[in-house]
């Protein structure tokens, strides 16, 4: 006889009716309602774009550098972009809380005076619970450690998550996709960020050219031991404008179809611990640059299949972390 360390949570309804950990129900447990994430753009740059690693960004990354959603246009404040993301959400009933994500390109590549700037403009809106700054592990040096850990003290009801670019822990991979720094720098910033207690929430591409099942649930299981406060797991998406969507187009590779896509998710879910928060299954590409997967641009579908096929195979995060039951 066996037993699941899941079984507890989602007996006690800890996921709100989701067969995983999402970041919504840490949200509803952590504050009692919904937050919902406003992204935000500061128009940095990148070690990637700038010309000290490179000028084409990785091979996947669009024009707007990740930033396709941001409510902002060049010249906004802040203050401004929140403003104008809170109103996108006048008529929802549930929730008065707001994340403050820093989305586009590499958000801790800056001056240190800009980058105080515009955290604390954030972290100062009364209707913003936490900031959420996506970047690159090469890109924390230690007056940005410093700063975060400052910023932590300064606005202890508020939090402060890092978002890190990993996508796979395999170096040929890595060096296909011009990521720009190989694993030992990524756990150097892990470890660096857990000791000033910030927590990393990773962000993994599943279907990334050439990568196997395997491979993919390598970087889960690497994950998996590693235990960040979350992940992101992105579908790999085919964009316009992009050195990917050359390679695509000259037949190099297919984009994943949807039901292997859901497979993929399902057993990367499965081997994660309970403890690890979803913040992301799927992804959005934005539809004036999305060549493939189409199937992807209808996210409530992908969501309810998901669920459902769940649901159909017994599935629920940390389900293959079987442990024997020690009463036995």
């Amino acid at each position: 006889m066996f037993q699941t360390s899941v079984t507890p949570l989602w007996l006690a309804s800890s996921w709100h009716g989701k067969p995983y950990y999402s970041l919504d129900a840490y949200c509803k447990n952590t504050f009692q309602h919904k937050c919902y994430k406003i992204a935000l753009n500061t128009h940095m740059s990148c070690p990637n774009r700038d010309g000290t690693l490179g000028t084409r960004g990785c091979i996947f990354c669009s024009a707007g550098g990740s930033g396709d959603f941001a409510v902002s246009t060049k010249g906004k404040s802040i203050q401004e972009q929140l403003e104008e993301g809170i109103s996108l959400f006048h008529d929802k009933k549930i929730g008065q809380h707001f994340i403050a994500y820093f989305q586009a390109y590499t958000n801790t590549y800056a001056p240190i005076s800009y980058l105080e700037q515009v955290y604390r403009e954030a972290l100062s809106c009364s209707q913003v619970c936490g900031i959420s700054i996506a970047t690159r592990p090469d890109c924390l040096p230690d007056e940005v450690l410093t700063l975060l850990a400052d910023l932590k003290k300064s606005y202890p009801d508020k939090f402060i998550w890092i978002e890190l670019g990993l996508q796979t822990i395999h170096e040929q991979t890595a060096v296909f996709i011009r990521r720009g720094y190989e694993l030992p720098c990524f756990e150097e910033a892990f470890d660096k960020l857990s000791a000033i207690d910030i927590p990393v929430i990773v962000h993994v591409i599943l279907g990334l050219p050439h990568e196997t099942r395997d491979m993919i649930l390598q970087t889960i299981g690497y994950l998996n031991h590693l235990k960040p406060f979350g992940i992101k797991l992105q579908l790999l998406h085919i964009l316009e404008d992009t050195d990917l969507a050359d390679y695509y187009r000259e037949g190099n590779f297919e984009a994943l179809f949807k039901d292997e896509y859901l497979d993929l998710v399902i057993d990367c879910l499965e081997q994660l611990s309970p403890d690890i928060v979803i913040h992301r299954v799927t992804g959005d590409g934005p539809k004036d640059l999305l060549i493939a997967p189409k199937w992807s641009l209808n996210k409530r579908d992908v969501l309810n299949s998901l669920h459902k096929r769940m649901k159909a195979r017994n599935a629920i995060q940390g389900s293959a972390l079987i442990m024997p039951d020690a009463s036995l």
